[in-house]
């Protein structure tokens, strides 16, 4: 769920990231630091080369494609947790919990339907100036604000932040995943092991453990778990079992497969660029394909879904629909892809937030 993440989804939360440490001038002996231009080069591109493992060898999977169900247009209503009161002009006026926010959305391109003073009455600002107006890139026009706040998610506690990417924690168009995952969970009647990948701030697995699932949460950012992990105390879940780890989505996907570790139901949600913590790369429209192929191998052997989604990618979900149908193929079930949308308070218009596609079993 980033800077948390070095992440780019036209403004959406950046991916887990962590710069390099610098290293101390004497851990480099002399000689060393008068390198000559080109072995330095030769030296990064040799570290580049590492960081990025050999590609997953993939072939078509034999088998029927499961059923489809497309589109499907997943919603979320205005409620007492949030609502996105307005939109408009290439910005979105929204209420979490006790705060009225401003933040820019691009795909806004209509006109706002509120007047002038219902926007005015905003409590936090994102400016994408500098630091000087406040923490981060916010301006407070009323009093100033706290970094953390609470807030609820379906009678979950958890803490908004207003961080310097212009987000604060949650994504609201994911309720109706969740809602979806804890049915699956509740219904099922036996144990059910989650894993979240890219799981950022941890709401879908706070979710998860709530519905009576062990889950496996993973993220590259350690301030991102760090804050996952604040929320599970303040969810009063601390008793539930949640495994956060600090790792890259891939590499802790490859090393599941190794050891055999199988998983009922998978949530990934990779952005569209991100280095993990060992400077790892991630391209999506390369990584996907692989990763996908992974979720599938360590399933267990009667899996309830997977679900992917994708932020501002240049591609119809026509594409991960048909990446999912051919993943799975020969496993039954339903591919349902779509769009994940917020309704509007004022004037009902839908902002679409993001791409996804499931295979449910």
């Amino acid at each position: 769920m980033k800077s948390f993440r070095d992440k780019r989804r036209d403004g959406r939360r950046p991916h887990p990231a962590r710069a390099e440490q610098p290293r101390p001038r004497d851990a480099f002996a002399a000689g060393r630091q008068q390198a000559a231009p080109a072995e330095r080069r030769e030296t990064k591109s040799a570290e580049r080369q590492e960081a990025k493992p050999a590609p997953r060898v993939l072939a078509r999977r034999e088998g029927a494609l499961p059923a489809e169900r497309l589109p499907l247009i997943l919603e979320v209503a205005p409620n007492a947790d949030y609502a996105l009161l307005d939109s408009g002009a290439g910005e979105k006026l929204e209420q979490y919990g006790p705060y009225r926010i401003v933040r820019p959305e691009g795909q806004a391109i209509w006109q706002r339907a509120l007047p002038a003073k219902e926007w005015e009455r905003a409590d936090a600002i994102f400016t994408g100036d500098t630091d000087e107006e406040g923490i981060g890139r916010w301006r407070f026009p009323k009093t100033p604000l706290g970094e953390t706040w609470p807030m609820k998610h379906d009678g979950i506690d958890y803490l908004g932040r207003f961080t310097s990417f212009r987000h604060v924690g949650v994504f609201p168009e994911q309720a109706s995943h969740w809602d979806h995952m804890a049915g699956l969970i509740a219904s099922a009647r036996r144990p059910v092991k989650v894993l979240n990948l890219f799981g950022y701030t941890g709401l879908a697995s706070l979710v998860a453990a709530r519905a009576g699932a062990e889950v496996t949460h993973v993220d590259a950012s350690k301030k991102a778990i760090g804050w996952a992990r604040e929320n599970q105390e303040m969810a009063g879940l601390a008793d539930k079992p949640i495994r956060w780890i600090v790792e890259d989505a891939m590499k802790f996907a490859e090393r599941e497969e190794r050891r055999g570790s199988r998983y009922d139901i998978v949530l990934f949600d990779p952005p569209a660029y991100g280095r993990g913590p060992k400077g790892e790369v991630w391209q999506l429209f390369e990584d996907l394909p692989g990763l996908t192929d992974l979720c599938r191998s360590i399933l267990t052997p009667k899996p309830l879904a997977v679900v992917l989604t994708a932020y501002s990618i240049r591609a119809s979900f026509f594409a991960i629909h048909a990446l999912m149908r051919d993943t799975f193929a020969g496993m039954g079930g339903t591919v349902e892809s779509g769009e994940l949308i917020i309704r509007e308070k004022s004037a009902g218009r839908a902002l679409s937030t993001s791409l996804f596609s499931r295979w449910v079993a």
